[in-house]
C-alpha cells in the first residue's frame, strides 16, 4: 500500500473578485479560521437529515484528513534603531513584531497548521544562513519570512529562503520594499511576495501553503481496468490507488436498500425543485452508489475518488455514479468522473484552496455567443462553499435516458473560475488551464442535446472558442484567477491562461 506522509479555505461568499476574496475571507487577524482547515468533512459538509440519526456522513480517510502541515516562520530587520534609514524612525518595529506574530499564530490555528516560529529576528546574514540550513535540513512544508526592515540583509535574506526550493512567502509591509527590491525575488519560481500592509494576503500564502502540503499528502482511489497498482501524480504528488472496476459493480449488487439509503433518497427528492422522467427507484439506485463509493473510501483509506464509470457500469443496469458524484462533491471529498487524473486533481486543488466543489464538465463551443457551455450529467449544488445553501435543483435522467442526476441552476451573471490541471511528466511540467468569467444562462436539455447540465459562460477575452484548450476542466464559483496564477508560481507550475 502506497501511503502518503504530509511534510513534518473562503467559503463565505460567492463570486468574488479578488479584492472582495481579500476582503470577506477575513475581517481581522482572527478570521483566518474562516478559511478553513483539515478537520474532518463531517464538520463542513451536508448535515444529515434531522430526525434520523442513521445518517452517516462521509469524510476523507486517507492521509490527507491527518495532514498537519509545517511552516517555518522568521523576521528580518537591522538591530539597530531605524533612524534615517526606510522604513524610518516613524516605524514601531517592536509594535509590528508582536501584531505579526499573532497574527501568524491565529492563521495557523485556523487552518490546523504547526508553526516553527523564531521567536527573536534575525539581526545578521550569519543568523540568516544558520536559519536557512536549517530549513534545509528539516524540510518543512513551507517558508514564511516577515521583512521589518529593507536594509542591508533583509531583501538578501529573503532570497536565500527563495533559493531553498522550499515554497515560500514573503510578507513585505509598506516600507521595506521598493519594487526594485521585488523585481528580481518576484522572478524566481516557488514564492509568493506580499507587499502589503494588508494581512489578508499573508493569510492566503499560508493557505496556499496548507493547500499544497494537502495535495502531496492526498491518497486517491482510481476505479478502473482489473489490476491493483499503485503509483502518483508527477509534481502535485498525489498518491494514486487502483483498484479493479469489477469490485464496485460486485458491492454495489451486494448492498440492500437500507434505511439510511431510503432516507438519503428522500431528503434528496424532497429538496429538489422538481422531478422529470427519472424515477425514486433511480435515485435510490442512485444513492446507493454513493454508500458504496463511500464504503471503498473507508476501506482503502482514501481522500479522493474517480472511477471508469461508463466502462465499468455503462453495460450493466447498475446506476451510474451522477448523484454519488454530485452528493460527494459537496460533502468536500473529491470525485472525478471518468478516472481523469487531471480533474480529480482539479477538484483537490479547488476544495482545498477554495473551500468549495467545482462542476468538472465537457466543454461546448458556442461560436454565437464566443461562449463555452460547460456540459456534465453530475454537478454539485453547493457552489457557493461547503456548509452554504446549495442552488436550486431538479431531478432528471442524464442524457442517456437512465439514472438519476441533480440538474444544479447555477446563478445567471455569477463569475466563476476555470481551472483544469494537465498532468506532466519528469521532463513535462504540470500546466494548469485558467479561466475567469460570468454564468450567461443555463441551456435547457432537451430541447438541446447533450448532457443534462449545461450551463453557458462568457469568459473574459476568449474569442476563438473553437480552439478553447483543455477538457473536463472544472468551473466554480467566484473570480480566482490570480489567486491560481500565484499558486502556480509558489508549487512551480505552468499557468496557462485562456
Amino acid at each position: 500500500m502506497h501511503v502518503h506522509q504530509c511534510g513534518s479555505s473562503c467559503s463565505q461568499g460567492c463570486g468574488l473578485s479578488r479584492r472582495r476574496f481579500l476582503a470577506t475571507g477575513a475581517a481581522s487577524v482572527a478570521s483566518a479560521l474562516l478559511l478553513g482547515s483539515c478537520t474532518s468533512q463531517g464538520e463542513r459538509g451536508t448535515a444529515p437529515v434531522a430526525g434520523d440519526a442513521a445518517l452517516r456522513q462521509i469524510r476523507q480517510m486517507g492521509p490527507a484528513s491527518k495532514c498537519v502541515p509545517t511552516v517555518k516562520v522568521c523576521f528580518v530587520r537591522r538591530k539597530a534603531e531605524y533612524g534615517m534609514l526606510w522604513p524610518g524612525a516613524v516605524y514601531d518595529g517592536e509594535a509590528a513584531l508582536k501584531k505579526y506574530t499573532e497574527g501568524i499564530a491565529a492563521t495557523a490555528k485556523g487552518l490546523n497548521m504547526k508553526l516553527d516560529l523564531r521567536p527573536v529576528p534575525i539581526y545578521t546574514p550569519a543568523e540568516a544562513d544558520a536559519w536557512v540550513a536549517e530549513a534545509v535540513q528539516t524540510r518543512p512544508d513551507g517558508l514564511l519570512v516577515v521583512l521589518l526592515d529593507r536594509q542591508h540583509h533583509a531583501w538578501p535574506t529573503a532570497a536565500k529562503a527563495i533559493d531553498t526550493q522550499i515554497p515560500t512567502v514573503i510578507f513585505s509591509p509598506l516600507g521595506t520594499s521598493f519594487t526594485t527590491s521585488t523585481a528580481a525575488p518576484s522572478a524566481k519560481p516557488g514564492c509568493f511576495i506580499a507587499s502589503t500592509d494588508d494581512f489578508r494576503q499573508v493569510q492566503y500564502g499560508m493557505k496556499m501553503l496548507h493547500a499544497g502540503a494537502r495535495l502531496k499528502a492526498t491518497r486517491c482511489l482510481v476505479i478502473k481496468g482489473t489490476e491493483t497498482t499503485d503509483s502518483e501524480l508527477p509534481h502535485l504528488g498525489i498518491a494514486l490507488h487502483t483498484i479493479p472496476a469489477g469490485t464496485f459493480l460486485d458491492m454495489y449488487q451486494k448492498t440492500p436498500d437500507t434505511p439510511e439509503i431510503l432516507a438519503m433518497a428522500d431528503d434528496l427528492r424532497r429538496r429538489a425543485t422538481g422531478m422529470y422522467r427519472a424515477t425514486h427507484a433511480d435515485i435510490i439506485n442512485g444513492i446507493k452508489s454513493y454508500v458504496v463509493a463511500r464504503t471503498l473510501v473507508e476501506r482503502e483509506q482514501a481522500d479522493a475518488i474517480t472511477m471508469d464509470c461508463l466502462g465499468a457500469l455503462g453495460h450493466t443496469k447498475v446506476s451510474l455514479p451522477c448523484i454519488a458524484w454530485s452528493k460527494m462533491n459537496d460533502d468536500g471529498i473529491p470525485a472525478a468522473c471518468e478516472a481523469d487524473l487531471g480533474a480529480v486533481a482539479t477538484h483537490c486543488l479547488v476544495q482545498y484552496l477554495f473551500d468549495r466543489p467545482g462542476f468538472q464538465q465537457d466543454p461546448v463551443a458556442d461560436t454565437a455567443m464566443d461562449a463555452i457551455i460547460g456540459a456534465h450529467c453530475s454537478c454539485p449544488t453547493r457552489l457557493n462553499g461547503f456548509g452554504q445553501p446549495p442552488e436550486p435543483y431538479d431531478i432528471v435522467h442524464h442524457h442517456g435516458e437512465r439514472d438519476a442526476t441533480a440538474r444544479t441552476r447555477w446563478r445567471e451573471g455569477q463569475r466563476v473560475t476555470l481551472a483544469d490541471v494537465v498532468p506532466g511528466s519528469k521532463t513535462k511540467p504540470t500546466q494548469i488551464i485558467i479561466a475567469a468569467g460570468a454564468v450567461v444562462d443555463n441551456v435547457s436539455v432537451p430541447p438541446a442535446g447533450g448532457c443534462v447540465v449545461s450551463v453557458r459562460v462568457k469568459f473574459d477575452g476568449a474569442t476563438n472558442v473553437l480552439q478553447f484548450p483543455g477538457f473536463h476542466q472544472l468551473f466554480f464559483y467566484g473570480d480566482f484567477k490570480k489567486e491560481l496564477v500565484e499558486f502556480c508560481h509558489l508549487f512551480k507550475l505552468e499557468p496557462v491562461l485562456a
